[in-house]
């Protein structure tokens, strides 16, 4: 991935959706570029346009496009995982270069997690993220938390600003997001807010 301007923080789904770039679901006409684009800006990528074409048949709604002014500027693939492709995920089961179907979720499953297979994107092309988290609070994605391994120094300075965090598991370099919706609110020991009570109170 090229290096975009994340220089503030802004929580993954709390992104402005920029005006300048369009997002939208790929079309198959567009996965060889796309296959191109990604062998061109994400380490190791190896996965060749066939099998890219395989994963897209599967589930259409996992790899979006970016574009500016009609140009094609990014893109974006997801594996939607299942409760056993979640668990494999986090023990460090699953090949993530070419992962079986049986992990993925079909379109009568539940998401149980979204894992972001690849990123990539030229010049301001990284602004379509916005977009791309709006596709991913669709009811069918909205319970599941997104996961990550950053490849590039860029990538993961995206991963710090977008609310990412390492997370411990046998996958090495795991990161997630957890949504917000999930989140518990912060809870102070009872004893801090005893003492912040009383002081209250006295002043």
């Amino acid at each position: 991935m090229e290096r975009g301007s994340f220089a503030a923080r802004h929580d993954f789904d709390a992104l402005p959706l920029s005006p300048d770039v369009d997002v939208r679901r790929a079309k198959f006409s567009e996965i060889a570029a796309l296959s191109q684009l990604a062998h061109r800006l994400v380490p190791g990528v190896r996965i060749g346009a066939t099998e890219l074409a395989k994963y897209f048949a599967f589930d259409p709604e996992s790899i979006l496009t970016f574009s500016r002014k009609g140009n094609l500027v990014g893109g974006m693939a997801f594996l939607f995982l299942n409760d056993r492709g979640h668990d494999a995920l986090l023990l460090d089961e699953i090949c993530l270069t070419a992962p079986e179907t049986r992990y993925l979720a079909s379109a009568k499953e539940d998401v149980s997690a979204i894992y972001i297979w690849a990123i990539a994107a030229t010049g301001r092309g990284v602004a379509g993220l916005g977009k791309a988290a709006a596709h991913l609070r669709q009811l069918r994605f909205r319970n599941a938390d997104c996961y990550a391994q950053p490849s590039t120094v860029a990538g993961r300075d995206i991963m710090k600003a977008t609310g990412f965090e390492p997370v411990p598991s046998f996958q090495p370099d795991l990161w997630c997001y957890e949504r917000p919706w999930h989140r518990q609110p912060m809870r102070m020991p009872s004893a801090i807010i005893q003492a912040r009570s009383f002081a209250d109170a006295r002043y």
